[in-house]
């Protein structure tokens, strides 16, 4: 809606809407931006992460606090949730693991189909024993809000240094060429790093030399050099889940060398049949390197 243009806020009458929650991925900057000068100025938007396996939420909003660009106000109601670093130590003002440090009303006690519990322990458990770590990268502001930078799982570590894809998406998010894109990191057996960037391009645009000298000059003004992909592919679609979420680490297992049916659920995704594209893609450039992926 952002990039089409649309102004709801001029065509409809919204006296009446209070409250717009976003949730799925982190909200671009730009678009938080979208909403209080095109739909309307005073609407309480509020930003909120939770997963499916809780049925619940844990960082959310309230009416009572100030709302922040890109901040998500803080810990939903029974949630002692914390960022902490790899040694287990609470971390306020960098990235950590998001931990959820005491029990809360909805956490499931086990899975079904693992009698020993081993499988429920190996999901939530064995980073940091008795404290549930949920594999997502958090920011813990100091006044107790939070920013959310993606899976930990989906992060990309650049030279040791931890980099969020939310970043790079919403970098992307102010060309208007892209309509959808997927950032992922692969580790190389000789110790190397490759970091593509595929894009979905809008009718009409073609990704030529200016086009990809605006992506990068975009991604490393709004985040750093390090941000910056080591290539940028042009991709017929993004793989997305059912529930509209890109699917960063099953890409990524690809291009680490993982069989495809060991690194897809084809069932889990909405468009299956763009992943014949990717991995075909993940054997070229294992076969031949950078020099074998196909635009």
């Amino acid at each position: 809606m952002e990039k089409s243009g649309l102004e709801p806020g001029r065509e409809w009458d919204l006296a009446k809407l209070r409250f717009i929650m976003s949730t799925g991925s982190p909200l671009p900057d730009s678009t938080w931006r979208w909403v209080h000068e095109h739909v309307k100025t005073d609407v309480h938007l509020g930003s909120d992460s939770g997963g499916t396996d809780i049925c619940s939420g844990f960082i959310g909003s309230n009416p009572l606090e100030p709302v922040r660009l890109g901040e998500l106000q803080g810990p939903l109601l029974g949630v002692a949730v914390e960022s902490w670093s790899d040694t287990g130590q609470r971390v306020i003002g960098g990235i950590g693991e998001m931990v959820i440090a005491r029990p809360m009303p909805s956490m499931p006690v086990y899975f079904w189909g693992d009698p020993d519990g081993s499988r429920y322990f190996d999901s939530y458990f064995a980073k940091f024993p008795g404290v549930w770590t949920h594999g997502d990268w958090i920011t813990e502001t100091p006044r107790g809000s939070f920013i959310v930078h993606g899976r930990s799982d989906a992060t990309l570590n650049r030279g040791g240094v931890r980099l969020g894809t939310s970043d790079i998406y919403a970098a992307l998010a102010g060309i208007p060429e892209i309509t959808d894109s997927l950032v992922i990191g692969a580790e190389q057996p000789h110790g190397g790093y490759y970091m593509p960037l595929f894009v979905v391009l809008a009718p009409g645009a073609a990704l030529d030399d200016p086009l990809r000298d605006r992506i990068r000059s975009a991604i490393r003004t709004r985040s750093s050099a390090r941000h910056v992909p080591d290539e940028i592919i042009q991709a017929p679609a993004i793989p997305v889940t059912h529930s509209m979420k890109r699917v960063e680490v099953p890409i990524k297992k690809l291009f680490s060398g993982l069989a495809p049916r060991d690194a897809v659920s084809v069932q889990a995704l909405a468009n299956p049949e763009v992943m014949e594209w990717f991995i075909t893609q993940a054997r070229n450039y294992r076969e031949h390197g950078n020099s074998g992926i196909i635009e």
